[in-house]
């Protein structure tokens, strides 16, 4: 279970084939970081389908914002844009090659909706449980410098404190891509 509600990420893009593919391996590298590497696969897709249907369908422009947040124990990714209509989940017919998006955000995640957001815009969102056995970070521990008591000690000893998880105050790093644009 994730006990630390304040991971958050944000990436605003063009909805753009080319950024779709950046932003789902910023999304796969922000998991691993995150220690959520088993839901790297349903998030991307879920974040591709999302973004496909800013492409196709959002007007007045494709501009958008993909955010990653933890909330105790499930992962909800976020899309935002500037398009006030809600998305419609339809029949796609049995050889349609699109219309299926939707459908499989719903099939796959724990839950998912549509928002109005604000005066222009919505958010189309999906959650998945976060794995139940996040191992403990390596920044959990910290070495702390104390020196000795007695004067004639010459040198510094090095301890291992151990500290709660609620008492860190670090941010996680944000992901980076190594690609272009």
């Amino acid at each position: 279970m994730i006990t630390h509600p304040s991971r958050h990420c944000t990436v605003e893009l063009q909805a753009l084939p080319s950024r779709i593919g950046q932003v789902r391996r910023i999304v796969s590298a922000q998991l691993r970081y995150w220690h959520m590497d088993p839901l790297i696969d349903r998030a991307s897709l879920g974040v591709t389908e999302l973004l496909s249907n800013v492409h196709r369908h959002a007007q007045p422009d494709k501009t958008c914002k993909v955010e990653l947040e933890v909330l105790l124990d499930r992962l909800k990714v976020s899309v935002r844009d500037h398009d006030p209509r809600l998305p419609v989940v339809g029949d796609a017919a049995p050889l349609a090659t699109c219309g299926r998006g939707l459908a499989m955000v719903a099939a796959m995640s724990e839950s998912w909706g549509a928002l109005p957001d604000g005066e222009s815009g919505k958010v189309v969102w999906f959650t998945l449980p976060a794995p139940s056995a996040a191992p403990v970070a390596d920044w959990d521990h910290y070495p702390r410098i104390t020196t000795g008591e007695h004067a004639v000690r010459r040198f510094a000893e090095v301890t291992l404190v151990e500290h709660a998880v609620e008492d860190r105050r670090t941010e996680p790093a944000p992901a980076r891509s190594a690609v272009v644009g």
